[in-house]
């Protein structure tokens, strides 16, 4: 069985700091590396401490949020990382300013702490980290993360050895994706952020054919139900004109990219619509909207059918009635009148649109719309309790008169829509991230009546690890040569070749070829095309034994060469002094050579199982022959009585006894090459051999050691055939020795 394993480093149970590891087969592959937008500093990582950075193969990113891309130039620069980053081409485009943008922030930040304390105090809202620790990275660190992000197109297959992804559409933000891995056969869909319809600039993300075996899917929203976004717009525009005439300030904290290029078509429609609505005016407060209008003008073939119509008439994301600002300095904008102000950040944390709300949320005329998911340990979630009043940045309450509406552009989707796009991909496995626990339970309930009996749900915390396990699959593809029977004689059944396609292979077809596997995926191909198909070369290795034959004869060899091996043949060459001719036999159709030196014996042959047993074989009769000599003077045989009636030496008579204990012999020689401790009784034909080997006690976890004991019995029948007994408590070790024995018998056959 494979373990896969998945362990939320953040988003576990939470909104923020999206980071989860998947470890299968050896490989180890992070998705997402974000920050939690509630904390400050080191605080606001991932549990990076549950994972080795130089493990990670492969670091995909779905988007370019902070909560999912904001720790990515701490890892890249101050661990050990040393895998690969994958994103899309807009999620980079757009990451790279939100995070220079985030540094200045970060920055801020830092000086404000330091300042503080050189004051001699600390408020409530100041980070209890040092203002060395609250700036996770440098210009030049981001600068050094930026270059090695590679790019990926959606659709598109990428391979980083034996892990294969691509990337879906997945809506929610530009660039957004939904990622599919596969490894060893198994598929893994991540689908980060995702929303489920069409919006004014995007498109719905794209439902994958393939059915996952693991999802991991946000649950935001756990089983609440959006209204329709007719519903949402109307309510939105509706309240920000009630706000503006008025005489009121409308706030509407957003990021600076992703949702607010949402709003801003919305509103720039509406007032266009409203005349009396034109003079008042709607500003952008971001030092990035001039870069991140111009990156999504970039990208407008990845939005959807209504934009790319609308592109070919004018620029949509050149807005009539907005004003871009590059910086607001609050002490001298000019807010006597109605105005709307569109200010990151989106959670009222800190920054422009802290610092409007601290200004304007004790007038009750003024107006905020919260239009995003508001994370916990954020001012813009405080707020939905409905509080009297709030701390300012400076340390000051002050009242909450303002209006406090919620209305969700959050791009995520609902209860509905998640379970649509659940049931739609028919995962076997779901593992729910990216949502508070309360949510995530209420959710997995809700899947749990709905979803197929037998569909595992689970919505682990940070850093509890889920292990789910899957039968190993097992098969191999033909290619090259081997797959065309036209070209391929190689294979059988019932001896009949057939000339069609490789189609018409069936079962108990006999293919002969060379089985490699290359990121776990198995081959059969022909050893002519193993060059082209895999790093795999084919050679062969000649060996060649000089052993001593001090003594020995020609005849001698010839003779037990002759009763332990059928069709020896021979050939004779020059004459050696004192031995006569130097003949030369060949055994098992001239796969192993025996040639005749003075005082040696030559053996030659390419390695192989069978050759290297048969070699083994002959040395042993080698060894065995120069001890015979003088029974084969006496007897006419080695060992055996084949002598003529008269008492002469008479022609070589073959005895089953004699031949029948010298392959005995020969089998307790190799089993003791082998095996080594190995007791025979040669008489009986039975072995006793005994195998060290060690094991893990499942009780105390400890290395043990233990010995096998395996009984061997060669039974031999009237026709020099014999039958193989063995029984041993250890399959394996059995296995081993019946086959080194069947080797055996069929070289010496």
């Amino acid at each position: 069985m494979d373990k896969l394993t998945f362990t939320p480093l953040g988003s576990g149970q939470e909104v923020g700091r999206s980071c989860h590891v998947l470890s299968f087969r050896g490989t180890t592959i992070m998705l997402d590396v974000g920050i939690h937008p509630g904390y400050q500093g080191e605080e606001q990582l991932p549990f990076f401490d549950h994972v080795n950075p130089a493990d990670i193969d492969v670091l995909l990113v779905t988007h370019f949020h902070l909560d999912h891309a904001g720790a990515l130039p701490y890892f890249t620069e101050r661990t050990g990382f040393k895998g690969r980053i994958f994103m899309t081409h807009p999620t980079r485009a757009v990451i790279r300013l939100l995070l220079f943008d985030y540094l200045r922030l970060m920055e801020i930040q830092s000086q404000s702490q330091s300042q503080n304390k050189a004051n001699g105090g600390e408020n409530d809202n100041a980070s209890s980290k040092s203002p060395q620790n609250s700036v996770l990275y440098t210009e030049q660190e981001l600068k050094s993360c930026i270059e090695k992000i590679e790019l990926i197109d959606f659709h598109s297959v990428v391979t980083v050895g034996p892990i294969k992804f691509w990337a879906y559409n997945a809506g929610h933000v530009l660039g957004a994706c939904l990622f599919m891995i596969e490894i060893a056969d198994r598929h893994v869909l991540y689908t980060g952020d995702y929303s489920m319809e069409d919006d004014r600039h995007l498109m719905a993300a794209e439902i994958p054919k393939i059915s996952p075996d693991v999802l991991i899917c946000e649950g935001t929203y756990g089983t609440q139900v959006h209204p329709s976004r007719e519903e949402r717009e109307t309510l939105f525009t509706e309240s920000i004109g009630d706000v503006v005439r008025g005489g009121g300030r409308m706030l509407i904290p957003t990021f600076a990219l992703g949702r607010a290029q949402e709003l801003l078509l919305i509103l720039d429609e509406y007032w266009q619509a409203n005349p009396d609505l034109h003079d008042v005016p709607i500003y952008y407060a971001s030092k990035m909207a001039g870069k991140a209008l111009r990156v999504y003008q970039t990208y407008i073939n990845m939005m959807n059918q209504r934009i790319r119509l609308q592109m070919d008439v004018s620029n949509p994301f050149q807005f009539q009635f907005i004003r871009n600002l590059k910086s607001v300095n609050i002490q001298d904008f000019d807010d006597s009148g109605p105005s709307v102000v569109f200010a990151s950040p989106g959670m009222l944390q800190s920054g422009v649109s802290r610092r409007l709300f601290d200004r304007w949320c004790t007038d009750p005329k003024n107006g905020v719309i919260i239009a995003g998911y508001a994370v916990d340990n954020t001012l813009a979630k405080d707020l939905a309790e409905e509080p009297d009043e709030v701390q300012s940045l400076e340390g000051l309450f002050q009242p909450v008169r303002c209006s406090v509406k919620y209305v969700s552009f959050s791009a995520h989707v609902d209860f509905k829509q998640n379970f649509q796009f659940i049931e739609a991909t028919k995962p076997k496995n779901v593992i729910l991230v990216h949502g508070q626990r309360n949510f995530l339970e209420r959710l997995r309930g809700e899947l749990s009546k709905k979803l197929p009996k037998g569909t595992s749900i689970t919505a682990p915390p940070n850093a509890q690890s889920v292990e789910l396990r899957f039968e190993r699959r097992r098969s191999a593809k033909v290619i090259g040569k081997l797959a065309d029977n036209n070209n391929n004689n190689n294979y059988n059944n019932n001896n009949t070749q057939r000339d069609k396609g490789f189609q018409n292979f069936k079962q108990g077809d006999t293919l002969s070829g060379v089985l490699f596997t290359k990121n776990f995926h198995s081959r059969i191909a022909s050893p002519d095309d193993l060059g082209e198909y895999s790093p795999l070369r084919v050679g062969s290795v000649e060996q060649t034994l000089h052993v001593q034959f001090v003594g020995g004869s020609a005849g001698t060899l010839r003779l037990f060469l002759n009763e332990m091996f059928s069709n020896v043949e021979e050939e004779s060459s020059e004459i050696i002094h004192d031995l006569g001719s130097n003949p030369t036999f060949k055994l098992h159709n001239g796969c192993l050579t025996i040639k005749m030196k003075k005082d040696a014996v030559v053996l030659s042959w390419l390695s192989s199982p069978v050759t290297d047993l048969l070699a083994d074989a002959a040395v042993a009769i080698l060894m065995h022959a120069q001890g015979g000599g003088a029974s084969v003077r006496m007897s006419g045989s080695p060992c055996g009585t084949g002598s003529s009636d008269d008492g002469d030496v008479g022609e070589t008579t073959l005895q089953p006894k004699s031949i029948n204990e010298k392959r005995l012999r020969i089998a307790k020689q190799l089993l003791e090459e082998q095996f080594s401790d190995v007791s025979a009784d040669i008489e009986k034909g039975t072995f006793i051999i005994r195998v060290s080997s060690n094991a893990k006690n499942e009780e105390t976890r400890e290395i043990e050691s233990k010995v096998v004991i395996c009984g061997v019995k060669i039974v031999f029948n009237d026709k020099l055939g014999c039958e193989l007994r063995v029984r041993c408590a250890d399959e394996k070790v059995g296995g081993n020795v019946k086959q080194c024995l069947c080797l055996l018998a069929a070289v010496t056959n």
